[in-house]
C-alpha cells in the first residue's frame, strides 16, 4: 500500500505543479500582450507629439526629448525610425564644445546630457555614436563633486551630481549620472562610480561604515531622500526629530544606483532598502510622496526590481506581488484614449504628456 500511496501523492504533487506552471504562463502571456497593446498607443503618441524640428514640449528642454527618444528606442523603435532620427539630430545639435549635451542657458546640464547620452547609447548599436558618448562622458565626469571642487571624501556632497557648480549635489541627479555612466560602458569599480556610490550611501537613512552624516541615526529605516549636503532636504519632510524623511522615489533610485555600482545583492544596504520596499510597496502613489513625482517613481521602481532580478516581491503583510503584472495594469488603467498619461500633481513637470509618457514607456519596457 505504501509504494502505491506514495506513487499517487508524486501524481498528485505533479498535476499540481503542472497546473500551477500553466497557470502562470498563461497569466505572463496576458501581462505580455497588454503591455504591447499599451506600449503601442503611448508609442504612437509620443511619434504624433513630436515638434518639427525633432523636439518635445521645448527645444529649451532638451531632457524631456532625450527621455522621449530613449523610451521609443527601449520600447524596441528603431534607431532609423524616422521620429527618433529626428529626436537624435536636434539632440545632438545641441553638444557643445565642453562634450555636454544642453540648452545654451540651462541650469539643468547634469540631467540633460546624462538622459541624451542614455539615448545615444541605446541608438549606438553600430557605433555610430562612440564620439559623442565620449565627449559627453567625460563632460559628466566634470560635473561630479570631487577634488576638482575641493571636496573631500568625508563631506556629505562628495561623489555627487547636481544642477550646477553652485548647487549642492542631490540623489536624483546623482542616479542619472550613475545610470548615463553605465551605459557609455563605465564599470563599477571606475573611480567615479564609486565617488558616486559614497554619495548614494550618504543619501540612505541607514547608520553603517558608509554613512557617517547626523541624519541616518534619526530615522534608520533603510529608505533614501534627497540630499545629506548643503544642511540635507528631503522633498517628504522632516521627521519630529529632524530626520529627513525617506520616500520611495528616491528608494529604489538609491537601490538600483548601488546595484550599477557593484554593490552585491547581499550589502547590508541593499538588504535595508528592500526592507522599506516591501514595507512600503504600492503603485496607487509614490509612497511617502503621495501622487508628486509618481511616473517618475514608476520608472525607477520598474528599473530597480528588474536589476534585482525580483520577479515576485512580498510585501510586510505577506502578500506576494508580480509587480510587472500589477505595474502593466495600473497603466493600463490610467492610460488616456490618445496614448497618453498626465499626472494630476503637477510637480516637476509632470502635467506633461510627453515627460510622463516618456516615464511610463521606460517602466513598461522593464515588465519583460
Amino acid at each position: 500500500m505504501a509504494p502505491r500511496f506514495l506513487a499517487q501523492q508524486r501524481l498528485v504533487c505533479l498535476v499540481c505543479t503542472l497546473a500551477f506552471a500553466t497557470s502562470a504562463l498563461a497569466v505572463a502571456a496576458e501581462v505580455s500582450a497588454k503591455k504591447k497593446q499599451v506600449q503601442q498607443k503611448a508609442t504612437q503618441f509620443l511619434k504624433l507629439s513630436q515638434s518639427s524640428d525633432g523636439s518635445w514640449t521645448s527645444p529649451n528642454i532638451p531632457g524631456i526629448t532625450g527621455l522621449a527618444v530613449y523610451s521609443l528606442l527601449e520600447s524596441g523603435v528603431s534607431a532609423d525610425d524616422e521620429t527618433v532620427a529626428r529626436g537624435l539630430t536636434f539632440l545632438k545639435s545641441l553638444q557643445h564644445d565642453d562634450g555636454g549635451i544642453y540648452y545654451a542657458k540651462s541650469t539643468h546640464r547634469n540631467y540633460e546630457t546624462s538622459i541624451s547620452l542614455l539615448a545615444f547609447a541605446a541608438a549606438n548599436k553600430d557605433g555610430r555614436h562612440d564620439d559623442l558618448i565620449r565627449k559627453a562622458e567625460k563632460f559628466l565626469r566634470g560635473l561630479q563633486w570631487d577634488e576638482d571642487e575641493e571636496q573631500k571624501p568625508e563631506d556629505p556632497g562628495y561623489g555627487g551630481a547636481g544642477y550646477g557648480s553652485h548647487q549642492r549635489p542631490d540623489l536624483s541627479n546623482t542616479t542619472f549620472l550613475i545610470e548615463a555612466l553605465k551605459s557609455a560602458g563605465v564599470a563599477a569599480d571606475d573611480p567615479a562610480m564609486q565617488k558616486a556610490l559614497t554619495f548614494v550611501s550618504r543619501c540612505q537613512n541607514l547608520e553603517s561604515e558608509h554613512n557617517n552624516t547626523p541624519f541616518a541615526a534619526k530615522v534608520n529605516d533603510g529608505g533614501f531622500y534627497y540630499t545629506p549636503a548643503a544642511g540635507g532636504t528631503s522633498q517628504a519632510g522632516l521627521t519630529a526629530t529632524g530626520g529627513l524623511r525617506s520616500y520611495a522615489s528616491m528608494t529604489y533610485a538609491g537601490l538600483k544606483s548601488m546595484i550599477y555600482a557593484g554593490v552585491k545583492k547581499d550589502d547590508p544596504r541593499v538588504k535595508a532598502a528592500l526592507a522599506w520596499i516591501q514595507k512600503f510597496y504600492s503603485l496607487n502613489e509614490n509612497p511617502g510622496m503621495g501622487l508628486q513625482g509618481l511616473f517618475y517613481y514608476y520608472q525607477t521602481f520598474a528599473k530597480s526590481l528588474s536589476v534585482l532580478e525580483i520577479d515576485e516581491l512580498e510585501d510586510a503583510d505577506g502578500q506576494k506581488h508580480n509587480w510587472r503584472a500589477d505595474l502593466v495594469e495600473k497603466l493600463a488603467s490610467t492610460q488616456k484614449p490618445n496614448g497618453s498619461w498626465v499626472n494630476e500633481a503637477d510637480r516637476w513637470y509632470e502635467g506633461d504628456p510627453n515627460l510622463v509618457t516618456a516615464y511610463a514607456l521606460l517602466a513598461l519596457a522593464h515588465c519583460e
